[in-house]
């Protein structure tokens, strides 16, 4: 009984998943890869960085997928006059009681966009540290807790260097994923076009189709999908072949083991089984730990970036049969 009713919640939950990416199609012309990505990060809990091109959506696809949800949304434009209080709130002195009063900063949201995430100073970078991997807030001593559930989308043009601050590794790591979806075909932008004519104004508005109660149910069922020995195997071993590569001077950290796990459950579930396999694992593993290889500085003459390092490793490192995935009967 309780197999059946915990196959059952997967396959509600690969439902659940359809319906949002749906909804992202309306707006956002992205692979449907790219935009699965997105919910799965949100599914597992996890924070994502969009990197890619001006002027290609990314700012749409996060502030789409918070209006798929009916939860709390803010939107951060980071800039480099921004101050970490900005971010997380401020205590105020209250002339009335005589008392300082907190008052929160647009962080305390269910999902929070962090638009060019670069071009604000180290120090403000860093003010999100602790909400991403605490849900948490601490201003002078005292800490706040963040609702559930919370997502940090954050979006940043690789391409664009002037007046920015790269990124930290320690705060990359902080990120389930890093998706980029480029340039749209010949006929995906001729739809774009052709889709605006036909509406007569810009914006497209989005109804909700998942509420905080669904999604925090949703997360929940993600745990009854099962990873066997071999297949938990096979992510450390992929994970270790990272740090040992002759390609790599510091490979992923065990938050990146973690990141794989986590987002290659929510694949099989959306796939409509109860059961991780290999194959979950290798379609996740690229946006999963590429952002957290440092290469070494000859492999950029070489014009050789992070994604090829992780996709050359999935080719070498042994895959366990599918057999192997598969949980034992009782």
């Amino acid at each position: 009984m309780e197999a059946r009713r915990d196959a059952a919640a997967v396959a509600t939950s690969a439902e659940t998943v359809e319906r949002l990416v749906e909804n992202l199609a309306r707006v956002v012309h992205a692979p449907a890869d790219t935009l699965r990505l997105m919910v799965l990060a949100l599914v597992a809990e996890g924070h994502v960085i969009v990197e890619d091109f001006p002027g290609v959506g990314k700012t749409m696809l996060a502030k789409s997928l918070a209006r798929s949800l009916d939860l709390d949304f803010s939107r951060i434009q980071f800039t480099p006059d921004l101050l970490p209080s900005d971010v997380t709130g401020v205590n105020v002195f209250n002339q009335r009681t005589n008392e300082f009063e907190f008052r929160p900063g647009p962080v305390f949201a269910n999902v929070l966009l962090v638009d060019e995430i670069n071009r604000a100073s180290p120090k403000t970078q860093a003010a999100l540290l602790e909400a991403m991997q605490e849900s948490q807030v601490t201003i002078d001593g005292e800490s706040y807790p963040l609702e559930r559930p919370f997502m940090v989308i954050a979006t940043q043009n690789p391409i664009e260097y002037e007046g920015t601050y790269p990124l930290p590794e320690a705060q990359l790591d902080r990120f389930l994923l890093r998706v980029s979806f480029g340039y749209p075909s010949r006929s995906d932008e001729w739809e774009v076009l052709s889709r605006r004519m036909e509406r007569r104004e810009d914006e497209i508005e989005l109804t909700p189709v998942v509420d905080g109660q669904t999604l925090l149910a949703l997360q929940a069922a993600i745990e009854d999908v099962h990873v066997s020995d071999a297949v938990g195997s096979y992510i450390v071993d992929l994970v270790t072949a990272t740090r040992t590569s002759t390609s790599t001077t510091v490979g992923a950290s065990p938050r990146g083991s973690l990141a794989v796990l986590k987002v290659a459950r929510c694949k099989a579930a959306l796939a409509g089984r109860d059961f991780v396999t290999p194959d979950d694992v290798k379609a996740v593993a690229v946006p999963a730990l590429a952002h957290r290889l440092m290469l070494k500085p000859e492999l950029w003459v070489q014009q050789l970036a992070a994604e090829d390092i992780v996709r050359e490793l999935l080719e070498t490192v042994p895959t366990p049969s599918a057999e192997a995935a598969a949980p034992t009967p009782e």
